[in-house]
């Protein structure tokens, strides 16, 4: 098993129907699964189901789930050893019940425990933003099909938190791996839709990807069918748009978000999805020239870099752990939603960020 698959492994531990299935909340589960039917599904065809707690109205923290990507019939197939989550359920890391960190309800410092959430799964291997569907051919020949159908999935969610949340005070969109990735895109969608919210923005987990436009990525996923034109008025190509560019085009089209990253400075997975993308490095180099760049750009944009090689934040106990500085990570969250201006926090570099 290849040191990807190993360490992504053991880090598991669109039309929308007009009535979409709820099910569950039992008097003791705080969580409704909702399937919202349409054009909604995971990479196979398998139904597709996100999850709401319903707390606070008027304070709604929405996590776009991670869970790898894929762009090859090597990767992709789901008989072999796929780099990514093919399904929406619990087995495949994609239930909030199962989860410790923001959805440890149980954990009195949660700063997330008065607030409405909506836990957003994904199963498409695209980042969230995929319009496509692709057939992909094994060694021996035989072809499969992969929908990555993650955009009908996410707009699906999205329209579930707009119907059942119409007017919000403040709203954090939040993100962990591949869901960081696609979190500017849907942090601006959201502060065009709530005009009058408060939007906070918090990525954990994927701000390491210093590399050239991943054209091949973003047409297989065929992710700019996704953009609304508002989002991409740079005029950015498959060719042209990077990584970070996702972020410098959401503050472009919505300047009142306030942006915040969290990654480990030697993230194990980052690092081998830059290997297999043909780009290996040591993460913290690139991380910290994306994050200097960004700022140049975006002032009020912070980062929080952490020691080690774990990856994202929000899920895990590490949330609570995390300390930086004499800077819990736990604090640092609880300070951002609640409207504060945090300070960037980084390890002391570089004996101190391989802890």
């Amino acid at each position: 098993m290849s040191s990807l698959r190993a360490v992504f492994c053991a880090l598991l531990g669109g039309a929308l129907a007009i009535a979409p299935l709820i099910a569950g909340a039992q008097d003791s589960d705080p969580w409704e699964t909702i399937y919202p039917g349409g054009d909604t599904q995971c990479a196979t065809g398998t139904p597709y189901s996100f999850h709401v707690r319903r707390a606070n109205p008027e304070k709604v923290m929405i996590f776009f789930n991670g869970g790898g990507a894929c762009w090859s019939a090597g990767s992709c197939d789901i008989s072999g050893k796929p780099t990514y989550r093919p399904f929406a359920n619990a087995e495949a890391g994609n239930d909030p019940r199962h989860y410790d960190g923001a959805f440890a309800l149980n954990n009195p410092e949660n700063p997330f425990l008065d607030w409405s959430q909506i836990f957003v799964s994904y199963c498409t291997g695209d980042v969230h933003m995929g319009t496509a569907e692709r057939e992909y051919t094994r060694e021996d020949g035989t072809r499969f099909t992969i929908a990555h159908r993650g955009w009908a999935n996410s707009s699906a969610a999205l329209e579930y938190l707009f119907s059942s949340f119409p007017a919000p005070e403040h709203v954090v969109v939040s993100g962990g791996s591949a869901g960081a990735l696609s979190s500017p895109l849907f942090a601006a969608l959201i502060a065009r839709h709530y005009n009058e919210a408060q939007i906070t923005h918090f990525a954990g987990g994927a701000g390491g990807y210093r590399l050239p436009a991943p054209a091949a990525l973003w047409q297989q996923w065929g992710v700019f069918a996704a953009f609304p034109d508002w989002y991409n008025a740079r005029g950015e190509t498959p060719d042209t748009l990077t990584m970070p560019d996702l972020y410098r085009l959401a503050a472009d089209a919505a300047p009142g978000v306030r942006f915040h990253l969290f990654d480990h400075a030697y993230d194990a997975v980052q690092e081998d999805f830059l290997r297999m993308l043909g780009y290996p490095a040591d993460l913290l180099p690139g991380l910290d020239a994306n994050v200097a760049e960004l700022q140049a750009e975006i002032p009020l944009l912070r980062s929080y870099v952490s020691p080690g090689e774990f990856h994202t934040l929000l899920r895990y106990s590490e949330l609570y752990s995390r300390s930086t500085n004499d800077v819990r990570a736990v604090d640092w969250v609880r300070s951002i939603i609640n409207g504060e201006t945090v300070d960037d926090v980084h390890c002391t570099a570089p004996a101190g960020c391989r802890q």
